[in-house]
């Protein structure tokens, strides 16, 4: 439905973002409370968070942020700037005096989104009814997938390949973060900081330095 979304009607960007809020939060949100018939703080288990495992969450964060610019530079050669610029300006309508509110929606806004809908709905859901191996791959290839939908116009084939394994891997790594723990808030702050090496990049392509 995103993949439509995103590439075949030409949505804006804010029925792009209202599309995300009503499948990643509000419908599952409605069927934790009237299906499961569970509580959101329950189900949420925020009485389970663990400083030390938000201090490796926060250490790998920082790290990611330098393989998100490390990736980005060695594969600048086979990656068409003009064509991605274009898009995000054209097809998502952003512009360069917008990317700042953008950038701060999608580090901390949509991270959440997707934090708590693949990590959160699917994976803990799953894992909590035993179903572990089922909860690591299912989400992971949804949340690699999904992604297809944002860059499908960016890259060659070969690098989206690259970039959907990567996905995956990374998808993999928050399930872990958040199995022991059984919340997704390790996963939303190693999210947030790689986002903020995404943004850098972004930053990077309108100009800003």
């Amino acid at each position: 439905m995103l993949l439509v979304v995103e590439q075949l009607i030409g949505a804006s960007y804010i029925v792009k973002t209202g599309s995300k809020i009503i499948l990643f939060l509000l419908i599952p949100l409605f069927y934790i409370t009237f299906i499961m018939k569970k509580p959101l703080k329950e189900f949420l288990n925020v009485k389970g968070i663990d400083r030390k495992q938000l201090g490796i969450s926060f250490s790998l964060g920082l790290l990611s942020i330098g393989i998100v610019l490390s990736a980005f530079f060695l594969f600048l050669p086979w990656i068409a700037l003009d064509a991605i610029l274009n898009d995000l300006m054209t097809r998502l309508e952003i512009t360069p005096k917008g990317f700042l509110l953008v950038a701060l929606y999608i580090t901390f806004g949509n991270s959440l989104l997707e934090e708590f809908y693949f990590r959160g709905f699917l994976f803990l859901n799953f894992y909590r009814e035993n179903r572990k191996v089922f909860a690591y791959l299912y989400s992971s290839i949804l949340f690699s997938v999904y992604h297809v939908a944002i860059f499908a116009l960016w890259f060659d084939f070969w690098l989206i390949v690259l970039a959907l394994i990567g996905l995956w891997i990374i998808g993999m790594l928050f399930n872990w973060l958040n199995a022991k723990s059984d919340h997704f808030l390790n996963s939303w702050i190693l999210h947030i900081l790689a986002d903020i090496g995404v943004m850098i990049i972004g930053f990077y392509l309108f100009g800003f330095f």
